[in-house]
């Protein structure tokens, strides 16, 4: 919860601005009225031959679990970009961005991830200050029970399963609880 304004330094008030409907951090001094957004993560499934980059984190939160590259989105970059970016800083791996594989509201830490597709440039990979280890993996290698977030678990289950079937959906997923590999969760595939 925001204490001071960040145009002038002044304590700010909470309250219902005129002609708002939530309450806002309204500097008294300045005048100015603070939204606070949620914060966007950009990632990607870089595919080399068939097989997946997959990134150990070496960093908290869940440190020591697999992801693939994700990360917040940055300003003036889109969320392509973002994680492209994300992909070089995670793994050393440059990628091709392809089309979008999923969209996932997590409303309990106020985030909403834009999952691509990524097609590697080159085999090229290697740990970072970010991953202890990085690695290519069949779909059968992936460590199910060692994944950082459920945001990837998700997100890969929704890459492999589109791979199945010969199609790139776009999914949609709400992310309600914050437990389990079987949240409350709304879904719609893209054809």
């Amino acid at each position: 919860r925001m204490k001071f304004c960040s145009a002038c330094g002044h304590a700010v008030d909470h309250l219902v601005p005129p002609g708002d409907h939530l309450p806002r951090a309204v500097c008294p001094a300045c005048e100015t009225i603070h939204y606070q957004n949620p914060k966007v993560i950009a990632g990607c499934v870089p595919v080399w031959e068939g097989k997946v980059l997959m990134c150990r984190r070496n960093i908290e939160p869940r440190l020591g679990l697999w992801t693939f590259p994700a990360g917040f989105l940055a300003m003036s970059e889109t969320s392509g970009q973002g994680a492209a970016r994300e992909t070089l800083e995670e793994s050393q791996a440059e990628v091709d961005i392809g089309g979008l594989l999923a969209v996932i509201n997590v409303p309990y830490v106020s985030q909403i991830y834009m999952i691509y597709r990524g097609k590697m440039r080159s085999p090229h990979h290697a740990i970072t200050p970010e991953s202890s280890e990085t690695r290519l993996m069949s779909e059968d290698e992936i460590p199910w029970d060692d994944i950082a977030f459920p945001t990837i678990w998700h997100s890969l289950k929704f890459f492999f399963e589109d791979r199945a079937k010969g199609v790139e959906g776009i999914h949609t997923l709400d992310l309600l609880t914050r437990y389990g590999r079987r949240p409350e969760v709304t879904t719609t595939p893209s054809d």
